[in-house]
């Protein structure tokens, strides 16, 4: 723990350092424990010297957000394949959420309202744009991906339907006990399906939305 600071002395505190302590925190011992002043102890700093960043709870939380949607690279399509670098963005974006559980309550609750995210969404429609996408379709397509991300977020986070050991749903377990004399094809379906995991799932949804996207 570096030596606790007194207020004013804060050199080389950044806003990027404060996210980056907040996420720290928030992984290792949950959302419910994020506050100003557990987040300074954390910097070795009073908690006033954080409100030079950021002037309140509120702000922290959507820079926090902002840098989660800012993590994944936003795709360029001049020379490239469209679909391929959606592909890329929305596993990149499905990643950085499975690596911080704790903080999938966080954006799925809160709207990301912010500079940052406004750019990140102007530079995909332009993208699309150039791919040939008039911008009205480019968002329907950005929502309906970012909606994918956030369906399996939660299923990853086990918010809902958690996800059971080895990557089965608490919905795979349920189905491989339905009476295959009664729903034959039910039955046929989940035990085809055993091990697969959310993961394909995700994969499939994923080409069937760019698949769509191709014709719309």
């Amino acid at each position: 723990m570096p030596a606790n600071r007194g207020r004013g002395h804060h050199a080389g505190l950044t806003t990027g350092a404060i996210l980056d302590a907040a996420i720290r925190l928030a992984d290792r011992d949950g959302l419910a424990a994020l506050s100003m002043r557990r987040l300074g102890t954390e910097l070795g700093v009073e908690a006033m010297a954080l409100y030079h960043h950021f002037p309140n709870k509120d702000a922290l939380l959507d820079g926090i957000i902002e840098r989660l949607a800012t993590a994944a690279p936003v795709p360029r399509f001049d020379g490239t394949d469209w679909r391929d670098g959606l592909r890329r963005y929305t596993r990149t974006r499905r990643d950085t959420l499975a690596a911080h559980p704790n903080l999938v309550p966080l954006v799925l609750s809160r709207p990301g309202n912010t500079a940052g995210n406004h750019r990140l969404m102007e530079t995909l429609l332009e993208s699309l744009r150039s791919a040939g996408f008039p911008p009205r379709q480019a968002l329907d397509m950005v929502y309906a991906l970012h909606g994918l991300i956030l369906v399996h977020a939660a299923v990853d986070a086990g918010i809902g339907d958690a996800p059971a050991p080895h990557g089965e749903t608490g919905q795979d377990r349920r189905l491989a006990d339905v009476p295959a004399e009664e729903y034959p094809l039910l039955a046929e379906a989940a035990r085809s399906s055993a091990g697969r995991g959310p993961t394909a799932r995700f994969e499939f949804a994923l080409d069937a939305l760019i698949a769509g996207f191709d014709v719309a």
